[in-house]
């Protein structure tokens, strides 16, 4: 049986005098350790549940349970849950030292704890040494760090994290991203962060939940949520793909217009039409020219060098393609260089909510 620690009911929040609600009817559910990433473009609602679970928004309507026991109403002071805002939130008058331990003073906790608490966290954090130093005399990167030992100091029942990494540079960033993994994955706090960068959430998280215009879209596993999106929004949202409208002729076969047929994996019923998806990494060479299964003809139209991939350009038929081949696939293609290119039907993903 999962051990929910998180539960989120049908949550709703709609501002004074707004058309529709910001948070409509959310649901999901989080695990005990487990790291969710809320996935989104900007204005989809994302932070706005953050705020919500933190208790610095009220909800609307709906619930949110944290081991079985609805907070909803509980002030955000009593709630025990870690909070590292975008900025940081830093006191930049203070030491590192007191920035960290400030939660525990307002806890009334002893001297002698605090100081055996701060040094722990500033271990975990890699700031080891640093306590005295101000704010204003770290960089990014230990900024962050000490924003997140601000956090874990007060053992919380919950990690939210803001779009944690949006203020450094790119380098940094990927560095961070191991780091917070790696601290959540020591301490065990289960975690929520949000995010608009889909390379940082599969990276980072469990699971992922995919959010638009208010609603949750899909949530997953990040291979889930990658492989097999549910909707047009996830896939087109989440990596690049190549997308086709066609009709089922039979059981996991379609007539694609342009292409011809198109064997792919899941369920749709004889004589309907379906949205397909492939990814550009999944179209490989077929230099066999023996007959099979969702292979392609067709001329290079243009090509793009990446360093350890080619991105191709290929026109089959009335489709363009894009297919994503590594650079040291023997002989590669030249522009305007006839290719052949072929997909498994494994990895032609159907999706089952296509818009109108």
């Amino acid at each position: 049986m999962v051990d929910h620690h998180v539960e989120i009911e049908q949550l709703v929040k709609t501002y004074p005098g707004a058309q529709k609600p910001s948070v409509d009817r959310v649901s999901f559910s989080l695990p005990r350790g487990e790291m969710l990433a809320l996935l989104g473009p900007s204005g989809c609602g994302k932070t706005t549940i953050l705020r919500m679970i933190a208790g610095l928004i009220a909800p609307t309507s709906g619930a949110i349970r944290i081991d079985g026991r609805d907070v909803s109403a509980i002030p955000v002071h009593k709630r025990n849950m870690g909070m590292v805002f975008q900025s940081y939130a830093l006191f930049p008058h203070m030491t590192v030292a007191r920035n960290v331990s400030f939660g525990l003073e307002m806890r009334k906790v002893g001297k002698t704890e605090i100081e055996e608490r701060v040094k722990k966290a500033l271990d975990l954090v890699k700031l080891t040494g640093l306590g005295e130093r101000k704010v204003s005399q770290l960089s990014g990167g230990q900024q962050q760090r000490a924003a997140i030992a601000r956090s874990l100091v007060i053992e919380p029942e919950l990690l939210l994290l803001d779009e944690p990494l949006s203020n450094l540079d790119a380098k940094l960033r990927d560095e961070m991203r191991d780091e917070i993994r790696e601290i959540q994955a020591r301490t065990g706090v289960t975690a929520i962060f949000v995010t608009h960068d889909q390379d940082e959430a599969l990276s980072m998280a469990d699971r992922l939940a995919v959010m638009s215009n208010g609603r949750l879209e899909q949530i997953g596993t990040p291979r889930e949520i990658f492989d097999r999106p549910q909707t047009d929004f996830v896939a087109t949202f989440i990596g690049a793909g190549n997308f086709f409208s066609g009709k089922v002729r039979e059981p996991g076969v379609a007539e694609v217009e342009g292409l011809g047929e198109l064997r792919f994996s899941g369920e749709a019923p004889t004589g309907s039409s379906v949205k397909l998806m492939v990814r550009p990494h999944r179209l490989v060479l077929d230099g066999t020219g023996a007959a099979g299964v969702n292979r392609f003809s067709g001329t290079v139209e243009h090509i793009v060098y990446r360093g350890q991939t080619l991105t191709l350009t290929v026109r089959c038929g009335t489709q363009r393609l894009q297919a994503d081949l590594p650079t040291h696939a023997g002989v590669l293609p030249e522009k305007g260089g006839e290719i052949t290119l072929a997909v498994a039907p494994e990895d032609v993903t159907f999706i089952e909510k296509a818009a109108a």
